[in-house]
């Protein structure tokens, strides 16, 4: 995984300056310098038109008439025409530019100046607008470029020194003065601090860090002067790693982007051929062929048939909805996994951290056979050697009186608890499963308990049990609630912990189906079960080591980036960033709403071009109309998928 960090740190190098001159080139799109082309050839093409038809001026014909329009032309046309070129010496012989470079030469050729020259302005006002709409999708993600930290004031030999955060080391102090940016991740050494938090989660509501928390590169300490100890380097930071997903999404295209891109390259050679048809094939069958007549129907078909509108909207429409999430603190790996989103109807979830806060606290100590404060000092000293919050929290409630413990042969049993020596004594910690795979006798009923136990065994002998306690996250009933208004049919809950607790949060959340006591392959089996039946689209949620490969599995892994682990968010599909398992259904929407766009821009596409496809090789259609069924019906579609940065989700 380091390897993939450290690459992902390499692509961002590079793209930090690609990012700076995109910038620029951005800016310069709302410069008056980009809208000049398309001014020139528009008020040269209306003078054309009314000296010509509404005025009648007598010298406005002949060479005078060709040379100005042709004039008129070239502001807009040209750039058009080269790219024909450059496409063809690349060796894509049909696109777009071919389509508009011959329809236009041809509408010369055969006297409809005017024709020629709208076909090429209007195409030149739908790239401006597309332009305009890219810029506009791509805000959200831009923001999370502009909040890369370029500098980190670090204290070293007592002094403070301003470095680049790609320098600064694991351990090294830095500070941050109100109104700065955090350029790494680190650990509070100070009191505390308030934080805005939106450019990572999109809440604007600030966040207050205490002495001994976490903060995260990209934050924007908003109160006091700090100071934070570095707990990663920058390319192993938070921050880096949302950069890295976002910047790649768009590498990932969805089904329907995919089959369009290779639905152009076959239909736009057809359509060359069939203008040719148009053109030709009618001089043996009809009686009075005029060739200038068929081939400006033929010119027609060609602007008609552009594929402007569907190679432009489409991937337009999957990066708004890129875009929209990342606003929201949603981050999709790929515009693929926006169209698995949409399609859905069974959620798997973990219970620890996804749906409860992962915030233990001990409830009660039972010891059998130990002095009570010995007990807990056993079992502390061996969970100091694990990071789950189970552990923590014992780690926790031990440390208001501590003791210090010499451990040996600690070993950590992934699903099933901790092993280890202290004082010449063998300690077992952990749940039911580790105790029958120890052939410990418990001895006394815990069936009846709901919360979460830890049972111990000392030296072979169970030596008694702790209860903790989590609770259920602010916002995880309006989650399981929305899942269900959305449609969702299966909504499980699996988890490692007692099914007796399990099954106390699944009948306060409203979940039908939930399994507890499970192992991480136990897990991956249920999923396995779900796959076998051809109709469920599968995404489950979950944010530890143990779920990696459940996320793997499933049709869309999602997991819970605030707090989940580098595994889990490094194999899932799609990370929520706020932990927050309502984002689950906000992200569900915008699967949703981004896949209902992009097929109303395919069906408008198709649907007026094929009216107007009819009408033009009929005759009944001029120039004009080929227009707006070219780039009218792309602009309509721009701003359709322009749509996914206003809508509410």
């Amino acid at each position: 995984m380091a390897t993939k960090i450290a690459s992902g740190k390499r692509r961002l190098d590079t793209t930090a300056q690609a990012h700076s001159d995109s910038h620029a080139h951005e800016e310069g799109q709302v410069s008056f310098k980009m809208y000049l082309p398309a001014i020139i050839s528009f008020v040269m093409l209306i003078a054309g038109i009314f000296c010509e038809n509404v005025f009648r001026f007598s010298f406005f014909n002949g060479w005078v008439s060709v040379v100005w329009y042709l004039i008129a032309y070239l502001p807009v046309g040209f750039p058009v025409v080269r790219k024909g070129v450059e496409s063809i010496a690349r060796g894509a012989l049909f696109t777009e530019f071919l389509l508009m470079s011959i329809a236009t030469i041809g509408a010369f050729a055969i006297g409809q100046y005017p024709e020629a020259v709208a076909v090429m302005l209007f195409y030149t006002i739908g790239e401006l607008f597309q332009n305009a709409a890219v810029t506009k999708a791509k805000r959200s993600i831009k923001a999370l470029l502009d909040i890369r930290p370029d500098k980190a004031s670090v204290i070293r030999n007592n002094e403070i020194v301003t470095v680049a955060p790609e320098t600064v080391l694991i351990g090294e102090t830095i500070q941050i003065m109100a109104g700065e940016k955090v350029p790494l991740d680190g650990v509070m050494l100070s009191a505390g601090s308030s934080f805005n938090t939106s450019a990572l989660t999109g809440e604007s509501k600030p966040d207050t860090i205490l002495t001994g928390n976490t903060v995260l590169a990209g934050m924007v300490n908003i109160d006091k002067v700090i100071q934070l100890r570095v707990s990663s380097l920058f390319e192993d930071s938070a921050l880096a790693k949302i950069l890295f997903l976002v910047q790649n999404a768009a590498k990932r295209k969805a089904k329907t982007e995919l089959f369009i891109r290779r639905f152009a390259r076959i239909y736009t050679p057809v359509v060359v051929c069939l203008a040719i048809a148009i053109t030709l094939i009618p001089y043996f069958f009809v009686d009075n062929y005029i060739f200038s007549d068929w081939l400006y129907r033929a010119l027609i078909f060609l602007v008609i048939s552009c594929p402007c509108a569907l190679v432009i909207s489409i991937p337009l429409g999957y990066f708004g909805g890129i875009g929209a999430a990342s606003h929201k603190g949603i981050l999709f790996k790929g515009s693929n996994y926006l169209d698995l989103m949409a399609k859905v109807n069974t959620i798997v979830m973990d219970k620890t951290g996804t749906l409860t806060k992962g915030v233990f606290n001990v409830q009660g100590v039972e010891s059998i056979s130990h002095d009570k404060k010995e007990f807990i000092d056993f079992v502390a000293a061996l969970e100091r050697h694990s990071n789950h919050p189970v552990a923590k929290a014992i780690v926790r409630y031990a440390n208001q009186n501590p003791a210090i413990l010499e451990t040996e042969n600690v070993e950590e049993i992934s699903g099933y608890g901790m092993k280890g020596s202290i004082a010449g004594k063998v300690i077992l910690a952990g749940n039911e499963k580790l105790m029958r795979m120890a052939g410990i006798q418990i001895g006394i009923d815990l069936s009846s308990i709901e919360e979460t136990m830890i049972l111990v065994a000392i030296d072979g002998v169970f030596a008694g049990y702790i209860t903790i306690d989590d609770e259920i996250k602010d916002d995880a009933l309006v989650a399981v609630n929305t899942f269900k208004e959305l449609g969702i049919k299966n909504i499980i809950m699996l988890s490692g912990d007692k099914n007796a607790v399990v099954q106390k949060f699944s009948r306060t959340l409203g979940i039908e189906a939930a399994f507890g006591d499970l192992l991480p392959e136990q897990k991956t089996e249920h999923l396995e079960r779900l796959k076998k039946q051809p109709d469920n689209v599968i995404a489950f949620v979950g944010d530890g080591i143990n779920d990696a490969p459940a996320l793997a599995l499933a049709d869309v892994g999602i997991a819970m980036g605030g707090l989940g682990s580098d595994a889990a968010i490094e194999t899932a599909d799609v990370v929520i960033q706020t932990d927050h398992p309502s984002k689950i259904a906000t992200a569900i929407k915008i699967g949703k709403s981004t896949n209902r766009i992009v097929w109303q821009n395919i069906s408008l596409a198709f649907g007026v071009k094929f009216i107007v496809l009819i009408l033009g090789a009929g005759g009944l259609a001029t120039m004009w109309e080929a227009v707006f069924a070219d780039v009218g019906v792309a602009l309509l579609s721009i701003l359709n998928a322009v749509r996914l940065q206003r809508m509410n989700f």
